[in-house]
């Protein structure tokens, strides 16, 4: 990372060294997310999103200029990841069917029905 100051140089080299050698891969500027907020799957990002908008519903000090902005913001987020959960539930169903269409027959076959 580029710094025109040698002393801010200097300090983001001594950080970046000191998370290496304690086995850290990532840079200073990253944070590290603890296990238990990693999303997996379109509801966990609904569930945090749900979360957020509250967030800035309650903050005192943001305008409502600034409010609307952020809302509309996570709303069209909040769209495609639903629209994530409906794609997501109908490609578990579909695997599901297909699954069971592969499985064999009491007779030792399997069925291939359409």
């Amino acid at each position: 990372m580029p710094y025109k100051e040698p002393e801010k140089k200097r300090d983001y080299q001594r950080e970046y060294m000191r998370l290496q050698r304690g086995g850290q891969g990532f840079t200073p500027a990253q944070v590290s997310i603890p296990l238990e907020f990693k999303l997996k799957t379109a509801q966990d990002i609904l569930n945090l999103l749900s979360e957020q908008i509250s967030a800035v519903k309650r903050d005192p000090v943001a305008g409502t200029l600034e409010k609307a902005r952020t809302i509309g913001y996570l709303a069209g987020i909040a769209l495609k990841a639903v629209e994530a959960t409906g794609l997501e539930v109908r490609v578990l169903s579909l695997e599901g069917i297909l699954l069971r269409r592969k499985a064999p027959t009491p007779e030792g076959r399997k069925e291939f029905s359409l």
